[in-house]
């Protein structure tokens, strides 16, 4: 949740810098509002109580001097008085829950080496990594190729459940697999522990990691528990520290393997086809939790280690500094990596990873230990990485002119003896 004293105090820098990644102007307003209606009761609250002290001290007096009469009209007026600082400080109440509603609904801050733009078409390109390889034929798209190779049955998917799910058999599932354990355990050589966790969060879950109030339209819902599938293992990491005060002598680094589940409810007509955006898909996720002063260190070698995995895969990639209209809700920054997709002539996202700042230990009470107070920890995520946008993307580069596949050599011990 974004730091409502500071925004209070800064309002002007904060709110342009907000504007900046598309806040709307009319929730400004209603927060500034309700800063200044607050000043304006607190003032008066102040005002009425040193009134009410001094009617007091003079009530005292009159008593003393045997002037009852006059006592008990002041003692009426401080009785008013009273009622009208309960009223206020009523007010009050009222004032705080509407400014973290609103802020709720506030996205992070974007730091200030984010670039200001509008939409992806903005982002900042900063690295390139390999050449995208040159086809003597016309590369099929890893749909086309997953079926005709009996991997992927959209088919299925669709009669099971409906679309935008998919069948893996055989090779498909087994590769799938494979990058599965390929990822933990490269993460694992960089200190990131192991955790399984639920797939299913309660309600306070996702509001710690940002994903609601805004966007419950994007959750799948188990209504008769009250419980949601997770739309990224960032949801249970992160809940894992919840409410928690942390010693926090070095930073905690974990990873997970979850499906993810997700309702894709504003991308109607986009990537129809294949297994690039999918309701259910697997994905290898990275979360640290640090102190503040770590954050930065600990995010660029998370883009570290993602990017490793598409180096020894041999999958060309880039990396993209997300403008401050493409953000994540919870990120201040975010670098992405895209992988080449040689059907599309284009690249992909495949991984995000992010520094949240203290956004999310605001809304999560995750603190640690410093000498004799408590402060909000830094929170970091990133995907490590999506796992059915590799395998289509291993599909499209590593295809033959016969419409085989060649077996990434990293993985070659995951599956023996595959060679095609």
């Amino acid at each position: 949740m974004i730091d409502l004293k500071l925004l209070e105090r800064k309002f002007e820098e904060i709110a342009q810098k907000l504007k900046n990644r598309g806040v709307e102007i009319s929730l400004l307003d209603q927060l500034k509002k309700l800063f200044e209606e607050r000043k304006g009761i607190i003032g008066e609250v102040e005002e009425l109580k040193h009134r009410r002290n001094s009617l007091s001290r003079q009530i005292g007096e009159l008593y003393k001097k045997g002037e009852r009469e006059k006592g008990e009209e002041l003692r009426k007026e401080v009785g008013e008085i009273k009622e009208k600082i309960a009223q206020l400080e009523s007010r009050l109440e009222e004032i705080g829950e509407e400014l973290t509603q609103k802020a709720l609904q506030t996205p992070n801050i974007p730091d200030d080496e984010v670039p200001i733009g509008a939409d992806e078409t903005e982002n900042r390109v900063i690295e390139e990594w390999g050449t995208p390889r040159q086809f003597e034929f016309e590369p099929q798209p890893h749909d086309q190729l997953g079926k005709k190779l009996g991997w992927l049955d959209f088919e299925r998917g669709v009669k099971i459940a409906k679309s935008r799910f998919v069948v893996m058999w055989d090779k498909g599932a087994q590769l799938e697999r494979a990058l599965i354990n390929f990822f933990l355990e490269h993460n694992r050589t960089y200190g990131y522990r192991e955790v399984a966790v639920p797939f299913l969060v309660n309600r306070e879950s996702l509001i710690a990691t940002g994903q609601l109030p805004k966007f419950e339209e994007e959750l799948f819902y188990i209504e008769r528990d009250n419980l949601y599938l997770i739309p990224t293992g960032e949801v249970p990491l992160v809940n894992l520290f919840r409410d928690e005060i942390l010693e926090l002598e070095e930073p905690i680094k974990l990873t997970t393997y979850t499906p993810c589940f997700r309702r894709e409810a504003g991308s109607y007509g986009r990537d129809t086809r294949g297994i690039i955006r999918q309701h259910q898909f697997d994905k290898v996720e990275l979360v640290a939790i640090t102190r503040p002063e770590e954050s930065d260190q600990i995010w660029e070698e998370m883009v570290e280690v993602a990017s490793k995995l598409l180096e020894k895969l041999e999958l060309p990639y880039r990396k993209v500094m997300l403008c401050t209209g493409d953000l994540g809700f919870s990120a201040s920054k975010t670098i992405d990596l895209e992988v080449w997709f040689p059907s599309q002539n284009r690249y992909r996202e495949i991984s995000s990873i992010s520094n949240t700042r203290d956004f999310q230990a605001r809304r999560a009470k995750i603190r640690y230990r410093d000498g004799k107070k408590n402060r909000l920890v830094h929170t970091l995520n990133g995907s490590s990485l999506a796992v059915g946008r590799t395998l289509a993307a291993i599909l499209e580069n590593y295809q033959n002119p016969d419409g085989s596949v060649q077996i990434p050599e990293v993985l070659k011990k995951y599956l023996p003896q595959e060679e095609r």
